[in-house]
């Protein structure tokens, strides 16, 4: 029989915080893009008549994408202009820790070399009670993934 003490429940979707390097810490409503993919590279040999050979490419990271209520003093926004602008083009190395339930670290992916590539606010639409959302995507250079707790 199994040890209940080593059991190993999934983790919840809600329990999560991101932290955006040097003090751009945020709260946001959900974060999606944990992902990325290598390419195949698919060769025919001459001869081979009855199979094609699968070579490994390059592998491509998708854009993080945050979503957060949108406040006039948007940290995301600002540094998106930033960019915009050519002031100052800093790319930051940043995190997304899932927590467990009693809000303790379980997961962390850090992802490397991000630069706000598009930001968003959601439509304003007069007949609708909602919150305005901010949406910022940020590309980067790729995803590390570490294990806590």
């Amino acid at each position: 029989m199994a040890n209940p003490g080593n059991r190993k429940d999934p983790l919840p979707t809600f329990c999560f915080k991101v932290s955006l390097g040097s003090g751009m810490d945020a709260f946001f409503k959900s974060v999606s893009g944990l992902k990325y993919e290598t390419e195949l590279v698919q060769v025919r040999e001459g001869g081979a008549n009855d199979t094609t050979f699968n070579l490994i490419g390059s592998t491509k990271w998708s854009p993080l994408v945050l979503k957060n209520g949108f406040t006039s003093s948007s940290a995301l926004l600002k540094w998106r202009e930033e960019w915009m602008r050519g002031n100052k083009l800093t790319r930051i190395t940043g995190t997304i820790t899932q927590l467990d339930t009693a809000l303790q670290d379980m997961a962390e992916w850090t992802f490397h070399r991000g630069l706000p590539s598009k930001w968003e606010l959601a439509e304003l639409d007069a007949s609708k009670s909602e919150l305005s959302i901010e949406t910022l995507e940020i590309a980067h250079e790729g995803l590390t993934y570490s294990k806590k707790g």
